[in-house]
């Protein structure tokens, strides 16, 4: 085991004792934690844009309970594939979830996270809009 390794192994076995937010204070983060609060975050954002915007526009256009029928189903529609970004993290070992490596990975994963939950209901938004004016 070379030097990087043994102290990595040994940064993770002291992170594993010490409880989580005293970990984030030292610059450790659990990656699995992580995950999940940005999901949890995302998918306020997302709902809450998709009631601001995406409503918005079918407002303009329909009347009635379209409007919320459909709201229901874009919530719905995007729980699975924040589970699978949660799950894709969650899965890690302890050991694993601490490691400093992963720390690319997860921000590739945050930003398309992100991504998805605001370009989505702008991009839906755009496309009722134009639904709405050609017909």
């Amino acid at each position: 085991m070379n030097d990087t390794s043994h102290g990595q192994h040994r940064a993770a076995a002291r992170a594993k004792r010490i409880p989580a937010r005293a970990r984030e204070a030292q610059g450790v983060r659990d990656w699995r934690r992580a995950m999940s609060d940005h999901v949890a975050y995302a998918l306020l954002v997302y709902t809450g844009l998709q009631i601001f915007m995406t409503v918005k526009a079918l407002n303009e256009g329909a009347s009635g309970l379209l409007p919320y029928a459909a709201l229901v189903i874009l919530v719905a529609g995007i729980i699975p594939a924040c589970r699978w970004f949660e799950k894709r993290w969650s899965g890690l070992t302890d050991e694993q979830a601490l490691d400093p490596s992963h720390a690319p990975a997860f921000r590739r994963d945050a930003a398309a996270l992100w991504l998805l939950a605001t370009g989505l209901p702008v991009a839906l938004t755009i496309l009722i809009k134009a639904f709405f004016a050609i017909f």
